[in-house]
């Protein structure tokens, strides 16, 4: 990679980092805000859900927009939507306004998430790909994981204080982007293959796609997606409820996750995408993730818990970008269109997956994560019917 491209990967990964640290800053807040303000787990419920809503719909349009209009400008609009979102939560004690607020949020999310992994994938070789993807999802989960310690502490000032430094940092990213990162073309003609293909009609590629090896890996989000965000959304109350842990627990699991979970993506990931091949990180992490489920149900100590826990989040944690890495090497054309696809089915299962698990906790404790390991057993079962030709991963 030369200078240009890897200062251009540098802000992209800042920016990455700072809208997820920003929205993980307002996570310890949102119990304290439904006490304060006198709102119900439904509206909390559906302000989350609106969230994931709007990123479902407006993924795959504004991924087709980053492919007509560029990266950059859909880029610096999603991050001053994520600062008006905040403000916006930090402004208003009304529902309505908290609910907009949070549609905003996703549409931002939308443009942001997708497109940073589109531009990405336009301006390095395939052989680089998995080593840069592995660095914007660690940034992805940095934020995330520093985030709530963060926003706990600021939220000793006020409970609202979160929301204003996650504006300021959504400002902060904006000016960097629009600062420092460099044109779309210049970048381009650093990356002669992103520019070699012609380009071709929506409608054409994306039957083409549909109909070629893409096309099990979009059924194999949309399945997964569901198993993933039935285990992650319910964590915290099976454990609690199941295995009494109080919220050091919980907090210790998670904190040694993300220790871990970012040691594999910046360290280990385009070393295991190099060993194994994407499809084989996909199979092993799905067998994991299986594996360290059914663990759980059978479990009777924390300490089994625990270390199963970490596995099945690692593995979540790895094949999210193993994924989006093979999905970019399938093809040069409008990776916008297929980050977007991709963010666009995940957030179903960012949707309905919860909804799922949570109604399943109701009827008993062990129901959600037995169909959660369906998911995963019927999503480790079709990683062997990725076909991709050697051509389309050459590097």
């Amino acid at each position: 990679m030369t200078t240009k491209i890897k200062h251009a990967i540098g802000i992209l990964i800042l920016s990455e980092f700072l809208v997820f640290l920003g929205i993980s800053l307002v996570i310890p807040v949102m119990p304290f805000l439904k006490n304060e303000l006198h709102l119900t787990a439904l509206d909390m419920g559906i302000m989350n859900s609106l969230f994931a809503f709007a990123q479902f719909v407006v993924s795959p349009i504004v991924g087709r927009t980053s492919d007509r209009i560029g990266r950059k400008p859909v880029l610096l609009v999603g991050l001053l939507l994520f600062m008006v979102s905040e403000y916006l939560f930090a402004l208003t004690n009304h529902l309505w306004l908290f609910d907009i607020s949070r549609i905003i949020g996703g549409i931002s999310a939308a443009m942001v998430g997708p497109t940073a992994m589109a531009m990405a994938a336009d301006i390095t070789s395939k052989r680089d790909r998995a080593k840069v993807i592995g660095y914007l999802s660690a940034a992805f989960s940095g934020g995330l994981i520093l985030g709530p310690g963060i926003g706990g502490m600021l939220a000793n000032i006020s409970y609202k204080t979160p929301f204003w430094v996650a504006g300021t940092l959504g400002l902060l990213s904006t000016l960097a982007l629009l600062r420092f990162l460099p044109s779309e073309d210049d970048l381009i003609t650093e990356v002669p293959k992103a520019s070699a293909e012609p380009e071709v009609n929506l409608r054409g590629h994306l039957w083409s796609l549909l109909k070629g090896p893409a096309l099990i890996l979009f059924v194999l989000i949309l399945i997964s997606s569901f198993g993933l965000q039935g285990f992650e959304s319910i964590y915290s109350l099976y454990v609690n409820e199941v295995f009494n842990f109080s919220l050091s627990n919980i907090a210790l699991v998670l904190t040694l996750n993300g220790m871990i979970s970012l040691v594999f993506q910046v360290v280990l990931f385009d070393r295991l995408v190099r060993w194994f091949s994407e499809t084989r990180v996909i199979r092993y992490c799905f067998f994991f993730a299986l594996a360290g489920t059914v663990w759980i149900i059978l479990a009777h100590t924390k300490v089994e818990v625990i270390i199963a826990t970490l596995f099945v989040f690692t593995a979540i944690d790895i094949v999210r970008p193993a994924i989006t890495t093979l999905l970019t090497k399938i093809t040069d054309k409008n990776q916008g269109l297929i980050n977007g696809l991709n963010m666009s089915l995940t957030s179903i299962g960012n949707v309905i997956g919860p909804i799922m698990s949570g109604s399943l906790l109701d009827l008993n404790y062990h129901y959600p994560y037995l169909v959660v390991s369906g998911f995963l057993a019927l999503s480790f079962g079709l990683t062997y019917f990725i076909r991709l030709g050697k051509q389309s991963l050459a590097n």
